[in-house]
């Protein structure tokens, strides 16, 4: 983990432009329990271009007021960007 984590910041400068994907995760916590809703996982959040670069980072919620200046930071103005909502 220390490996990629050292990888993963030793690259994190890099830009994303063109097409890109974004996406969020959840692992861990409790199945049954309603989404957002206390269940105790690790919510991760990834870009990815559509040439396979790839950037993750863990966050504390799915809100709009997080992932945007994620977002802002890591993609060149006029980029695309796709998203399942």
């Amino acid at each position: 983990r220390e490996i990629v984590a050292l990888e993963l910041e030793a690259k994190g400068e890099a830009l994303f432009d063109g097409g890109i994907e974004v996406d969020e995760s959840y692992f861990g916590g409790n199945r049954k329990a309603v989404e957002g809703e206390g269940r105790g996982e690790n919510i991760i959040f990834s870009l990815l271009t559509r040439g396979g670069k790839v950037y993750t980072k863990t966050i504390p919620d799915a809100s709009s007021v997080t992932l945007f200046p994620i977002m802002a930071h890591k993609t060149v103005p006029g980029s695309i960007v796709y998203s399942d909502d």
